[in-house]
């Protein structure tokens, strides 16, 4: 295990340790930037059940905390006028729904927010298909709505082909081309992509059974099984695809640089990714329920990102509106928090029970956090 440099009295390590040791995972990282310095860096455990040690630089599988990296390159595409937050989708992409229906009223800002009603398609149990985009937009043209526009209802991999294509069509350019010129070379993100350029060099996930002191609470993804999750993201031609929800792959240094940048508003290094008040129009509430339609727990939404203070958000017991972030499946956290200045990644390659368990987990790394460094 390696540390850089600072956790004054060795709680992050234990804590950290303890979770390897108890086997809550075979791998994992976690980072932290303070006022825009790296201030820890943690990486342990082995890459797999049989891989070698993980180190700071090895590559995991993101999950859903792929969905802010393709959520900024919308929101730059709003700062330099290309498009508006409230233009219907159809504006940039006709092809997207039929004139005269709701699904052609669906706007930015309802796909950013999790309000498009589009919260799946038959596309979503096709990962063998998943590497053909022109496939992909095609699905989402095909697909009706589930949910009636504006109900709050998470948009599990049907947010990132709707984001991803929407890209292309203002900029011309391949969305997973357009988010590494645009965020991660000029941050330094240097460890990750969309998509991932060689699969043995990411790190293989373990889909774990549910404790057996735990009882399902009928929340969360339920359709996707931990094994079976483990399995098909484990499936080069997935972990190689472009889904710009799900399959970005890197690090928890990077991912805790990205978000350190966004907390400090918008900059980092004098890298400037997003304009300060943009940062805060991206970052603000935009939907408050009780029960979300997909995920069928507390949810608040901002544009493109999860605000604190809900029942479980997972960005640990004191979280408020001011922080912000993303979970990924059963594995990984990523969040900013701007009052505290902060920037936090926690990545693991064990993909426990969506629910309870990994909320569990990832709060107690990220109170841990907030009592050495908030």
């Amino acid at each position: 295990m390696t540390a850089f440099p600072t956790d004054p009295d060795g709680k992050l390590r234990r804590l950290f340790q303890r979770h390897l040791d108890v086997g809550l995972h075979h791998g994992a990282q976690l980072a932290v930037y303070r006022q825009g310095e790296l201030v820890l860096d943690l990486a342990g455990g082995t890459t797999g059940p049989d891989g070698d040690e993980t180190a700071a630089d090895q590559q995991h599988l993101l999950f859903s905390c792929t969905k802010p990296f393709v959520a900024v390159c919308v929101h730059q595409l709003a700062e330099s006028g290309d498009l508006s937050y409230d233009d219907p989708i159809v504006d940039h992409w006709p092809e997207f729904a039929d004139d005269g229906t709701a699904k052609a009223a669906v706007t930015v800002r309802q796909v950013l927010s999790h309000h498009s009603g589009l919260t799946e398609s038959a596309f979503d149990d096709r990962p063998g298909l998943w590497h053909d985009w022109d496939a992909a937009v095609a699905a989402m043209e095909d697909a009706e709505l589930t949910l009636e526009p504006g109900t709050a209802a998470y948009q599990t991999l049907t947010y990132g082909w709707i984001v991803g294509e929407l890209v292309r069509r203002v900029t011309g350019t391949p969305v997973e081309e357009y988010v590494q010129a645009n965020v991660f070379d000029p941050l330094g993100m240097d460890d990750t992509t969309l998509g991932a350029d060689d699969a043995d060099d990411v790190a293989t996930l373990v889909g774990f059974e549910e404790f057996d002191r735990c009882r399902d609470p009928g929340e969360g993804l339920e359709t996707l099984a931990p094994r079976e999750a483990a399995a098909a993201f484990n499936d080069p031609s997935v972990l190689e695809s472009v889904v710009p929800a799900s399959t970005g792959v890197g690090t928890a240094r990077d991912m805790a640089r990205f978000y350190g940048c966004l907390a400090d508003g918008g900059a980092i290094d004098g890298c400037r990714l997003l304009a300060r008040e943009t940062v805060d129009a991206m970052t603000s509430i935009h939907g408050d329920t009780r029960d979300d339609g997909t995920l069928s727990r507390p949810m608040r939404y901002a544009l493109g990102v999860w605000n604190g203070g809900a029942v479980n958000d997972g960005f640990g017991t004191l979280s408020g509106p001011e922080t912000f972030g993303h979970l990924g499946l059963g594995s990984v956290a990523g969040w900013g928090d701007s009052a505290a200045d902060l920037g936090f990644a926690y990545v693991t390659n064990g993909i426990r029970e969506g629910s309870f368990e990994h909320w569990a987990r990832a709060n107690t790394v990220a109170d841990a956090v907030r009592q050495t460094y908030g």
